[in-house]
């Protein structure tokens, strides 16, 4: 995310922390190098304008003057005012509200609405229990209510039914009203967007907010749009008291603009981004953990979320049940460890939350590769039978070669897989009985680590 911007200022990152010195002539060069990266990555002027006088001002005072790592404090100061720029800290959902609570949700036609309500309606299923309703009041776009419906669906919450030959006004208060009827915590009202802005556009969403009263009313944006994004989020700000903002698409912006201008222009906070197309794609925003990305620093808090969220803790203990027990590590135990990996989001998505310097070397491997090579394993073992899966002795010539017909690739493949397997399931057989901190010992604290197989 934001990998251009990224990779301009993590480089000027590991210069000024070389610095033994600090001289206004140095930090003016530093701060011309990162206003030229902010304005290529499209950074609104007069944000790029307030951040540099407020970094300059800082650099050249005591503070970094008189310290005895000023390259350090310099970096410290630059990571402090784009967390700044961005909102401080982390800014929730509020549903302090008369059940149901409700959230009107706007932006342009193809920022991602539609998918970003099912997005939030999973989250607040699963992380805040609440009970949740969605509604589509966009009648303009075709299959757009059909599309909110399925969506719905897969995150696990409730939909209420409209038709295009309904008033948006009609649609939002008849769902009000069945939402208070059947003791719903919150009512999600995906809106109608345009191609562009337009007066009326504005005025029936000014109707509907007027309407329907909404705890939350979030401006959903596309992340790559750019300076566009500014002019959008302006216009909805002047239309509708704007209370948060979530960003879409982060994953594939490289320029990060939208996410430095749109806290700044709108003054709502940015509660939410968008990080993937799937339905759990959408994480809680953290300005100061934000910050650390874009410097190249990497976000390890959110990198562990992602490893725990995506680890089934059950699966995880009965493996380990079954190691301890001394039990063989089969060829299911094996599949299951690779699509554990899937699950978390896949190397390329762990890779993005690697500090620069980690991700670097990482970065010497061919993620695209490695990715698919974790799927040919899948492939070659959803080739065998289930009694060569738990006794993968029994895996000769003959079952090989039918095998790898199986999974479309050469008996070589087959046998590096199994090769690779068995590696595994030595380090498994060292860990049984007890035998996990001997081997921990012999390891040095893990050095000589047998190679694993993803």
């Amino acid at each position: 995310m934001a990998s251009a911007l990224t990779d301009k200022l993590s480089r000027l990152v590991k210069t000024l922390r070389g610095q033994s010195r600090i001289t206004e002539d140095n930090v003016s060069e530093m701060l011309r190098e990162v206003r030229m990266a902010l304005l290529e990555a499209d950074v609104a002027l007069p944000v790029v304008r307030d951040f540099i006088a407020r970094v300059k001002e800082k650099a050249l005072g005591q503070e970094v003057l008189g310290s005895l790592q000023p390259g350090q404090v310099l970096v410290s100061i630059v990571n402090q005012e784009l967390a700044a720029t961005m909102g401080e800290g982390v800014s929730d959902i509020n549903l302090a509200a008369q059940p149901p609570a409700v959230i009107l949700m706007a932006g342009l036609q193809g920022a991602g609405k539609t998918t970003t309500t099912a997005k939030l309606a999973k989250h607040l299923i699963e992380k805040r229990k609440k009970k949740v309703l969605t509604v589509s009041g966009d009648v303009y776009r075709p299959a757009a209510i059909e599309q909110l419906k399925t969506v719905t669906a897969q995150a696990g919450a409730e939909w209420f039914p409209s038709s295009p030959d309904q008033k948006p006004v009609d649609i939002g208060l008849a769902a009000l009203d069945y939402a208070k009827k059947h003791f719903f915590d919150v009512l999600l009202v995906d809106t109608a967007g345009r191609l562009a802005i337009d007066e009326a556009l504005m005025a029936e969403i000014t109707a509907l907010h007027a309407a329907l009263k909404p705890v939350e009313t979030l401006f959903v944006v596309d992340a790559m749009q750019g300076q566009d994004a500014i002019n959008t989020a302006r216009a909805f700000k002047e239309a509708l008291p704007l209370t948060g903002i979530i960003l879409t698409k982060t994953d594939g912006d490289s320029r990060g603009g939208a996410a430095l201008s749109v806290r700044q222009v709108t003054g709502a906070p940015i509660k939410f981004a968008g990080t993937s197309e799937k339905l759990d794609g959408l994480e809680v925003f953290d300005a100061q953990r934000h910050a650390g990305r874009i410097l190249g620093m990497g976000d390890i808090v959110a990198l562990v979320e992602q490893v725990t969220a995506g680890v089934n803790v059950e699966a995880a203990q009965k493996l380990a049940a079954k190691v301890k027990s001394g039990a063989a590590f089969d060829l299911n135990d094996f599949l299951g460890q690779i699509q554990q990996m899937r699950q978390m989001g896949g190397l390329s998505s762990l890779m993005d939350k690697l500090p620069a310097a980690l991700a670097a070397k990482a970065g010497q491997v061919d993620m695209d590769k490695a990715e698919k090579d974790i799927k040919r394993k899948e492939g070659i073992i959803h080739s065998m039978t289930p009694l060569e899966r738990r006794k993968p002795e029994l895996i000769k010539a003959t079952r090989k070669r039918r095998i790898a017909a199986g999974a479309g690739v050469q008996v070589q493949e087959v046998n590096r897989m199994l090769k690779e397997f068995e590696q595994m399931q030595d380090m498994m057989k060292k860990m049984s009985g007890g035998g996990m901190m001997k081997m921990m010992k012999r390891m040095g604290g893990m050095k000589g680590m047998p190679k694993m197989p993803f």
